[in-house]
């Protein structure tokens, strides 16, 4: 089946065949009509207009339902061409309108846009469901399946087989009419309360905006910081001064307010955003999430969602996953005990009077590193100009490593002005994939930071890569540059790791081809690429000073080396802590009643050992986007567990010289080229030569030894 459709039923929710008379009024005029004749097939943006999706949207899920209705109902005996071939080919429509539709409803949403993801959220859940419920076709796919050893296919052909015909069962191809019609109602209904979620958390992100008319409340901060607060105020036509929220519970200013009532408020209005008792408010919403899931878990044989959803996961289990998170908590929480301590103790000498609280973490944070390693942020940042950070680290690591080339182009379009574009261009000079980059944050964009495909790589449908990475870097003051801190800089490579991904796909067959890999996997190329963000030959060719061109002084250099491990402790209990909340809400039972969510994840905290008052959840569940309104349901676990391979990973480049064009050329032909065309663990450790090891991520933490997988 058709990768990017499959990805976005994910998200989203994807079964029956819905309104004839909005595919009516498909037609040539629609720029979705046809493939797109611009370079690489890119989404035509200038020539999209809001009301163009929906028609596509229908056309396409009635086009494609019409092409498996054929393959199941084809009299020939089922062959791996005539069926498995001929899904792949299928919705080749759909494709393209799904495509450039959540990547703008995503980046660049509108009222009339959101109205078209709630009203299209039921019908492509239906739709996936017609697909993977329908018995005539299941059976075509098992027997093939039954067969296939005798077949002789070859390698990626076997593994498709294998992964599409897991796909079926585990989407429900084996109930009972009566139990598939009931999975069609909570499929339907899960698919609308996942859109509502993401609508509702816009807003109350938005709402939730840091909203001053005193200028003294913004002590701490720079003078282009507070223009663009003041920018941003004007932008949402109020008095004073804005500042907006990260989707994040700690946002960045935190760490330079010298104003402890405002930084106080501002976490307030994070730790607050969708509970205000509103229209926005999300809890009713989640609980009800949570409920659904258990039942379609026991719908489908299992004892909880959590356990249906890592079958097909690297980890396998829940038990698996959180065996290895639980591992991680002790080191972890004490780590950040210590840094908590010396945090304490600066507040206290400064004679403060309080205990430490969530909002006061980075601010102070933020002097320990100073007064232990004598380094300051607000030093590093003048070396970090978004554009140099990505042309001259980001794209020059890409191209030690794998000799890419890149070129940007003004004569493609874009969904809304200052997203750029660029070209990629291959070792051999050939043209590789195109690359779009949207970095700053807009009132209309979800919160976080995403890579989209545009365009999927497939040999069976000769398509190439088009793809993007999406940021919420803060907008800088009209003439000001973009200064980004030390985290904006890993998410810029990060991000890019994932593109790379992406880009470097070159398998047959769609469903298998780039990042459409187990959660708890397509998080390592992405986690591995950060690494090269601190590597000194590409730090040194970008950490320049954005007025002089200066390169940042050797001294500065080595302070950011010493403080390799600051803060690791905070970092990674706060993203354990929401890890396993999640895991938590994923295990309810089908028989639990309805959770209060508050209460619930108070409780699930305690439980876990991760009830820090310090330490909140990076995620309050809440506002827990990931598992909510995105495909990270029971695995939020992912990043942790890939943080683990991606450490691993670049302790094997460590030991076999680093940042090498040999070393960047094998990882990319046996790792980032292949998708899913082979068992995840056995391609690790095949291109590692060893089973994956906890330690180096210990080491690169700094986290006390002892843990284990």
């Amino acid at each position: 089946m058709n990768a990017l459709i499959l990805a976005a039923a994910v998200v989203i929710g994807l079964s029956t065949l819905p309104a004839q008379a909005s595919s009516e009024k498909f037609g040539p005029d629609n720029p979705f009509f046809a493939p797109s004749s611009l370079p690489f097939q890119a989404p035509p943006f200038d020539k999209i207009k809001d009301g163009d999706y929906q028609p596509a949207m229908e056309a396409g899920m009635a086009e494609q339902r019409k092409e498996v209705q054929a393959i199941a109902d084809n009299p020939a005996p089922p062959t791996f061409e005539n069926t498995f071939v001929a899904l792949e080919k299928s919705g080749q429509l759909l494709q393209r309108v799904l495509a450039a539709f959540f990547a703008v409803t995503a980046a660049n949403t509108n009222p009339e846009l959101q109205k078209v993801r709630a009203a299209e959220a039921p019908k492509l859940a239906a739709h996936r469901d017609a697909i993977f419920l329908d018995p005539k076709l299941f059976q075509r796919v098992a027997t093939i399946y039954k067969e296939r050893q005798a077949l002789k296919l070859d390698p990626e052909s076997l593994r498709l087989v294998e992964h599409s015909y897991e796909e079926f069962v585990h989407a429900g191809a084996k109930l009972s009419d009566t139990d598939k019609t009931e999975l069609k109602k909570l499929n339907a209904e899960l698919a609308t309360l996942s859109n509502d979620f993401t609508t509702k958390l816009l807003a109350a992100t938005k709402a939730a905006a840091y909203v001053t008319t005193d200028k003294a409340a913004l002590a701490g901060l720079s003078d282009a910081q507070i223009s663009a607060a003041a920018e941003a105020a004007k932008s949402r036509k109020a008095e004073g001064f804005v500042l907006p929220l990260q989707n994040t519970t700690q946002q960045p200013d935190l760490a330079t307010l010298t104003n402890r009532a405002t930084r106080e408020a501002l976490f307030s209005e994070s730790w607050n955003r969708a509970e205000r008792g509103d229209a926005n408010d999300t809890r009713d919403t989640i609980a009800r999430i949570a409920q659904l899931r258990a039942h379609k878990a026991k719908l489908l044989g299992f004892s909880n969602f959590a356990a249906w959803k890592l079958e097909d996961q690297m980890a396998k289990t829940p038990e698996a996953a959180l065996k290895f998170m639980n591992a991680l908590v002790p080191p972890a929480t004490a780590k950040a005990a210590s840094e908590a301590q010396d945090i304490q103790a600066v507040i206290d000498q400064q004679k403060g009077g309080f205990k430490l609280q969530p909002w006061d973490w980075d601010f102070y944070a933020e002097q320990v590193r100073k007064a232990k390693y004598d380094l300051d942020e607000e030093q590093v940042k003048p070396y970090f100009e978004l554009n140099n950070v990505l042309e001259n680290g980001v794209f020059y690591a890409a191209n030690q490593l794998y000799g890419l080339t890149f070129k940007e182009r003004k004569d493609l379009p874009v969904y809304t002005p200052g997203v750029r574009v660029f070209e990629v261009f291959d070792a051999d000079g050939s043209s590789l994939a195109l690359f779009y980059c949207d970095y700053f944050k807009r009132d209309n964009k979800q919160g976080g930071a995403w890579m989209n495909n545009l365009v999927g790589q497939s040999k069976l449908l000769g398509t190439r890569p088009v793809v993007s990475n999406v940021g919420n870097f803060s907008m800088p003051a009209a003439g000001e540059p973009a200064l980004l801190t030390s985290d904006d800089v890993r998410t810029m490579f990060h991000e890019f790791g994932h593109a790379l991904h992406g880009m470097f796909a070159n398998t047959e067959f769609p469903s298998l081809s780039g990042t459409e890999t187990a959660r708890d996997f397509v998080e390592f190329p992405s986690q591995f690429n950060e690494h090269w963000a601190t590597y000194p030959a590409v730090f040194q060719h970008y950490a320049k000073h954005y007025k002089t061109g200066a390169a940042m002084p050797a001294e500065l250099l080595a302070k950011i080396k010493k403080s390799d491990t600051f803060n690791k402790g905070y970092d990674t209990t706060e993203l354990l802590a929401a890890a396993e909340l999640d895991m938590m809400w994923h295990a309810l039972p089908a028989s639990a009643p309805i959770e209060k969510p508050d209460a619930f994840e108070t409780e699930a905290l305690q439980q876990t050992h991760l009830a820090i008052s310090y330490t909140p959840p990076r995620y309050r569940s809440s506002y827990f986007a990931h598992i909510w309104g995105s495909g990270y349901a029971a695995g939020y676990y992912a990043y942790l567990w890939t943080q683990m391979l991606d450490d691993d990973a670049y302790q094997w480049f460590e030991d076999h010289g680093g940042l090498t064009r040999a070393n960047g050329d094998r990882f990319r032909k046996m790792v980032l080229s292949r998708g899913n065309t082979e068992d995840l663990e056995k391609m690790y450790v095949t291109w590692r030569g060893a089973q994956p090891s906890i330690e180096p991520m210990l080491k690169y933490h700094g986290l006390t030894q002892g843990a284990s997988k």
